[in-house]
């Protein structure tokens, strides 16, 4: 794919334009890059590789994986990709509950440095509650922010009384930020744990901001009112929900896109102003929550 230098220093400045800060003052593009299901097919691998390279070449820093993505291979993908990027990247990995105890951590970690061929992380997070307590899982996470090995840490799939009993024990201050799935289909966070997490200054990253594939990803690109806003600015409907996701300053989207057109499009989504009337008849077709929801996982 042709780009050029032109083109690539306008959607960096608009990447640049839309950014997100951790508790700490780090402040990230609000678009990064997701790479769940890359290295399940070797065929697709080259593509992958250029694909991640092109993200960072636009500004989308953010690079997150996890050692359950196909069993380190997605780590393995991005190490490829990062060998001569890596510090052009925030690096993101996550470490399974069953690995997060003072017996797994470290080794977990280390093997997750060893597939990523880096000496750190920029973030590392505890992929979803498990058996080993919290308390325990912060102690050893502090530990290897002690080491270098990381950076920060943070957790993923928490919900809002698992936010609030982290924020209870000793070090559980130190969270910077909870991954969660959130698109326009998916808003049940919007109604306690999202605005919890906003008084401690503890920004989301949205995963799936896509959706999943299947039909609820179709139900959303083809409803009428996406298309008429998507229509209005010219855009296509999935930089429509990328745009969507984003809109609060508060949330950090990682969509996967395996080949280099697909992370153009999304680049460009950071661009996009959404209006007051344009959020209102998303609204309509997809209304916020009006009670507590359970939190939404896939």
């Amino acid at each position: 794919m042709q780009i050029t230098d032109k083109q690539i220093k306008a959607i960096q400045t608009q990447v640049q334009s839309r950014t997100v800060s951790l508790p700490d003052g780090t402040t990230l593009p609000s678009l990064g890059q997701g790479t769940w299901h890359m290295g399940d097919d070797p065929a697709r691998e080259a593509d992958e590789i250029q694909a991640l390279q092109l993200g960072l070449k636009l500004g989308l820093r953010v690079v997150d994986t996890a050692e359950m993505y196909g069993n380190g291979r997605a780590e393995t993908v991005t190490a490829k990709a990062l060998k001569h990027f890596r510090n052009e990247a925030f690096l993101v990995s996550k470490v399974l509950p069953s690995n997060a105890g003072r017996k797994n951590l470290q080794a977990s970690l280390e093997n997750s440095l060893s597939r990523l061929q880096t000496d750190y992380l920029d973030l590392y997070l505890l992929h979803w509650r498990g058996g080993v307590p919290l308390q325990e899982t912060v102690e050893e996470m502090e530990k290897m922010k002690a080491q270098g090995l990381i950076k920060r840490w943070g957790v993923s799939n928490f919900d809002t009384a698992d936010m609030q009993e982290l924020n209870n024990i000793t070090g559980g201050q130190s969270c910077a930020v909870n991954q969660v799935l959130y698109h326009l289909g998916s808003r049940g966070i919007e109604h306690s744990l999202l605005p919890s997490m906003r008084k401690r200054a503890v920004p989301a990253m949205a995963y799936c901001p896509l959706a999943q594939g299947g039909n609820l990803r179709s139900q959303l690109l083809t409803n009428p009112s996406v298309q008429k806003v998507a229509d209005s600015h010219q855009i296509t409907p999935m930089q429509l929900l990328l745009a969507w996701s984003i809109r609060s300053g508060d949330v950090l989207s990682i969509p996967k896109a395996g080949r280099e057109e697909h992370v153009l499009q999304n680049a460009q989504a950071a661009g996009i102003e959404l209006t007051s009337e344009d959020l209102t008849l998303l609204d309509e077709a997809f209304p916020p929550p009006s009670r507590k929801e359970p939190l939404d996982i896939v």
